[in-house]
């Protein structure tokens, strides 16, 4: 039965009161110039640059924030991700605690050192991500974007080599689906997953037009329709860029090698795309 629709009128905190924005729930911990740390839960992230070659991610903030603030006189930060076992900790660090308390204190959450930068990590959390800035954006109203340099991917052993099937209930991440009365929290867990089969559309997958801009050896080519019509497109798009950064008039199948070098691009990652 379809059910009729009505306009909502759009109100003050339209994005959690309103609409749900399923997000992922981590704490960020930064540090100030004087060495105290912060602890924070933010929801709003993903992914900015997808490549092995420069990993980045999309963090947003209010400006006026303590983690904003730190992570832009310091340039470091961790986004760490929780398991919902640990909700109420996380609820913790989300109280307004004054300038240079630090809020992991008052959880039952470990802190350890970081790899890579100054800011600590959390024990307990099963998957971290330390980051460096990129490039602060202020908006006008009110947020703080921050592009941030992955330098580090830590997780709890074993969960690599687990299907994902099985990594994402071991993990148990909770889901954020909205605040209401800025008081009360919604969250939802990730221990029922179910999976689905992309199927092909009638007469098989179809890419893109490739349109060349330079001439093509024919092991280049042929180097070229060996790979996943998924992705072809923007591999030619990135082959031609590569070629020009190397000075050469036209691509050669080496060039096709020595991109796939520099991207972390392999047989591995071609074969996810094939059908």
């Amino acid at each position: 039965m379809v059910k009729k629709k009505e306009e909502i009128k759009i109100r003050p905190f339209w994005y959690s009161d309103i609409w749900i924005f399923p997000k992922m729930i981590t704490i960020i911990t930064s540090m100030d110039k004087e060495g105290n740390i912060n602890a924070a839960p933010y929801s709003h992230i993903m992914q900015y640059d997808v490549m092995q070659k420069n990993p980045r991610m999309l963090i947003g903030f209010r400006q006026e924030s303590h983690s904003f603030e730190n992570i832009c006189a310091t340039g470091e930060f961790v986004v760490n991700c929780p398991s919902a076992d640990y909700l109420d900790d996380m609820m913790e660090t989300a109280r307004f605690w004054p300038e240079g308390v630090n809020e992991l204190e008052h959880t039952g959450l470990t802190m350890i050192p970081s790899r890579k930068v100054k800011p600590p990590s959390i024990e307990e959390c099963p998957q971290i991500a330390e980051c460096t800035v990129d490039q602060i954006i202020r908006l006008d109203k009110s947020s703080g974007i921050i592009i941030a340099n992955i330098e580090a991917i830590v997780m709890d052993e074993g969960l690599e080599q687990m299907d994902r099937s099985e990594r994402i209930p071991a993990m148990n991440l909770p889901v954020g689906l909205g605040d209401q009365n800025r008081r009360y929290y919604y969250h939802a867990h990730t221990d029922n997953v179910s999976m689905h089969e992309l199927a092909e559309p009638p007469g098989g997958q179809k890419g893109g037009k490739i349109k060349m801009t330079m001439d093509w050896d024919d092991k280049a080519v042929e180097a070229l329709m060996n790979i996943p019509v998924a992705v072809r497109k923007m591999v030619s798009e990135r082959l031609e860029e590569h070629a020009q950064e190397k000075g050469a008039s036209s691509v050669t199948a080496q060039h096709l090698v020595e991109m796939g070098e520099e991207y972390g691009i392999d047989e591995e990652l071609f074969a996810r795309f094939k059908t």
